[in-house]
């Protein structure tokens, strides 16, 4: 079943659908359906992790859990990275990390050996003989490592967001029907049980109709002190082919405060806080409360920004229309260390978490953690009062395992690209409110925002001749 086609019930109707939707609802495997040639269950699914970066590096743990998956590729332009001043700690790029699965996989598998590539191109071609992609490269790659893997036939799992701008999003959606290959975005919350209860409890009518959600995250900066582009030019480390990790941008001189890891701080490679969590902290609203296109996005800065540099912090406002029965719901987003007011429902002596989603209902509020974390309902008297429904959601086997399953003809995985993209749209029109500050007065059909016509490069996004996608 494809949550992302789950739509809102009421909560008239929700108490009887929940009862019996498990027994009622049976699943066609992707093979019964006609799709791309799928791995049967019993085999390995050969994966190839292309951007062996910290977050790389994190990913391929996660498949070297699963024992019927073989990662037989490292792909990245980097060589070796020292991450010590990140909080992935330790070293990284396609060689430590090609070590490391080999040391993995060699002492279960005899003669086993992982190839090192420096350009993903080289490797995605229709008769490479492996079946997936896990992509985890800089956000500006992820559209063009998607598109590329969709259409030489791979299964993929990109990083969130899934793109950097409006018109990759709509295009991956496009392929990823097209090509009917397995997909899931990496917003690893979508599979935890926090957000499954939520949507079930809100649908359930915990805390009434919801009227607004609050979402907020401490992150800021990587680079603090820099008020614009470094104009020196430093030497281009060993190991690196600085002209392929750009890729699809513009040359300039290479300088650390871009890499590695703080690339997220320029808007030509990443997209800031908001774009780095927005597919993670607005995905319980977007799931629980049936969001699409908001119909306006407004957003401020908090300290220096410029057309290149994203700021500290932001602080905006998503405005989504009626849906069927259910009221007008405004998201109010928060970074930087910005929160929202004190709720006086909070127990006394209680404070809001660094990170967490508040959602306020006209019979009461639900507090959750970040990235899909368990619910709580306030004040304390709801929280004792309400019952909890049966599940109605299928739980998950874990956010890696759901997308091997799916390879192998099973469901779905619940993130798939035609959620993922959709959940993306929406954290990317916050990063183009804040981008050109201007409130955005939204058309989904026409991808176009009403007098704002320095939105459009921020929508479709600019590429260096021969990186353009089609």
């Amino acid at each position: 079943m494809s949550e992302s086609t789950n739509r809102l019930p009421t909560r008239r109707t929700f108490l009887s659908q929940a009862t019996g939707a498990l027994g009622a609802f049976h699943i066609v495997p992707r093979f019964v359906l006609g799709g791309p040639d799928h791995t049967p269950p019993s085999e390995t699914v050969n994966v190839a992790l292309v951007g062996a970066g910290g977050r790389g590096l994190q990913n391929a743990r996660e498949l070297m859990k699963l024992a019927d998956v073989q990662i037989t590729s490292v792909v990245d332009p980097v060589e070796h990275w020292s991450l010590e001043k990140f909080y992935y700690k330790g070293v990284a790029g396609r060689k430590p990390v090609r070590v490391e699965i080999e040391r993995h996989y060699g002492d279960k598998r005899e003669n086993y050996r992982c190839s090192e590539h420096v350009d993903f191109r080289e490797l995605l071609k229709p008769d490479s003989d492996f079946d997936a992609v896990l992509c985890a490269t800089p956000d500006h790659l992820h559209a063009t490592i998607s598109l590329a893997a969709m259409r030489s036939g791979k299964h993929i799992y990109c990083e969130k967001p899934l793109t950097h701008n409006i018109a990759e999003a709509r295009l991956v959606a496009k392929v990823a029907e097209q090509t009917g290959v397995a997909t899931q975005m990496g917003n690893q919350g979508h599979s935890h049980e926090g957000i499954r209860q939520t949507c079930e409890w809100i649908w359930g009518g915990a805390i009434g109709e919801v009227t607004e959600v609050h979402a907020w995250v401490p992150t800021t900066r990587w680079n603090p002190t820099l008020q614009g582009v470094p104009t020196e030019a430093q030497p281009v480390p060993a190991g690196l082919d600085w002209d392929l990790w750009l890729g699809p941008r513009e040359q300039r001189p290479f300088h650390s405060s871009y890499a590695p890891v703080s690339w997220r701080d320029y808007w030509d490679f990443g997209c800031g806080a908001m774009g780095d969590f927005g597919c993670h902290d607005l995905d319980a609203a977007c799931w629980a409360l049936d969001l699409h296109a908001p119909t306006s996005v407004e957003m401020f800065p908090a300290g220096y920004t410029d057309q290149q540099l994203v700021p500290y912090g932001e602080i905006g406002y998503f405005d989504f229309a009626a849906r069927d029965d259910h009221p007008p719901v405004r998201i109010h987003w928060y970074s930087g260390g910005l929160k929202p007011r004190h709720p006086d429902a909070l127990p006394t002596g209680s404070v809001l978490p660094s990170r967490g989603v508040l959602f306020v209902g006209d019979e009461g509020l639900m507090l959750c953690g970040g990235a899909g974390g368990m619910p709580q309902l306030l004040p304390e008297q709801r929280d004792a009062e309400f019952t909890r429904p049966e599940p109605s959601l299928s739980r998950s086997n874990g956010h890696h395992r759901d997308w091997i399953d799916a390879i192998k003809g099973g469901a779905p995985a619940s993130s798939h690209f035609e959620y993922g993209a959709r959940l993306t749209e929406i954290t990317l029109l916050g990063v183009a409110a804040l981008r050109t500050r201007k409130r955005l007065l939204w058309n989904p059909d026409t991808m176009t925002t009403e007098g704002v016509p320095e939105a459009e490069s921020v929508l479709h996004g600019e590429y260096r001749s021969g990186w353009e996608l089609s």
